[in-house]
């Protein structure tokens, strides 16, 4: 019964990714994220064959079918990803979409919209090691609406129009402080001001209990994540600029749809 409707979820993040990649790859370009997708390289314009999320990247082998060029795998990455992240949320509010559709649609469509955002966002800082501000400026304004517009029920938020409880507005505040006193403390040698900037939406999303575990696990995979790189990578040294944004996104999908809390005290 539920894995049916998990695999339509995959298949429609599968689109949503790859709309996903042209804002991508076309933010803070001259070029507008509409109009027919084209080869990097050759800039001849693809067919509607060559359109098809991951499926078109197997068939193709990887390159372009006029020039030969090697298409990057971040691609497909980022549509499998994205098909991951929209069947994990139907199965965070599964009960909600057997009990009320309409419900369902508008937190998922929400949920959905929120991490597709920051999706672009760690992917654009892993190529060019830079937050976009728009980004996380529309994150932030769509996160402190949810304060208003969505509670918890059983662990799984839904639709749920109220006034906010006071500390909620605090909680993005709270944990993006030190952020900014890190990247204020290293001349944003250690840490970016932009993850100072993200940390206040993803806080008004996740709440203080979650921000904080979001941002314990995050600073643990980078650790972990870093030390591998400066052993087995000879590209990385302990200079090395490691982007922090996807680390605290994937701590903050995790947080959220497995209701880690690394403070049980709160």
């Amino acid at each position: 019964m539920t894995l049916i409707p998990a695999l339509i979820f995959f298949a429609l993040g599968l689109t949503i990714g790859s709309f996903l990649n042209v804002v991508i790859y076309r933010y803070n370009t001259e070029r507008h994220f509409g109009g027919r997708s084209a080869c990097l390289s050759c800039f001849k314009k693809l067919s509607w064959y060559e359109l098809f999320p991951v499926l078109s990247f197997v068939w193709l082998r990887g390159r372009c079918r006029s020039c030969q060029a090697r298409i990057s795998a971040v691609y497909p990455v980022v549509e499998i990803i994205t098909g991951l992240i929209f069947a994990m949320l139907f199965l965070k509010l599964e009960n909600v979409f057997f009990a009320d559709t309409l419900v369902f649609a508008i937190a998922f469509a929400y949920f959905a919209t929120m991490f597709s955002i920051l999706l672009v966002i760690a992917v654009y800082d892993l190529r060019h090691k830079i937050i976009p501000d728009m980004m996380v400026l529309l994150f932030g304004i769509l996160a402190f609406a949810g304060l208003f517009l969505f509670g918890n029920a059983d662990a799984a938020p839904i639709f749920y129009p109220h006034l906010p409880d006071p500390s909620s507005f605090m909680a993005g505040l709270v944990v993006s402080a030190p952020f900014a006193l890190i990247w204020l403390l290293s001349r944003g040698a250690w840490m970016g001001l932009g993850d100072a900037k993200l940390a206040v939406g993803l806080g008004w999303l996740l709440g203080i209990a979650g921000i904080f575990s979001a941002a314990v696990l995050a600073f643990w995979l980078g650790a972990i994540v870093g030390i591998f790189l400066l052993i087995f990578s000879k590209k990385y040294g302990a200079k090395s600029e490691i982007p922090f944004a996807p680390f605290l996104v994937l701590a903050s999908f995790l947080v959220f749809i497995f209701q880690i809390n690394v403070f049980p005290i709160f």
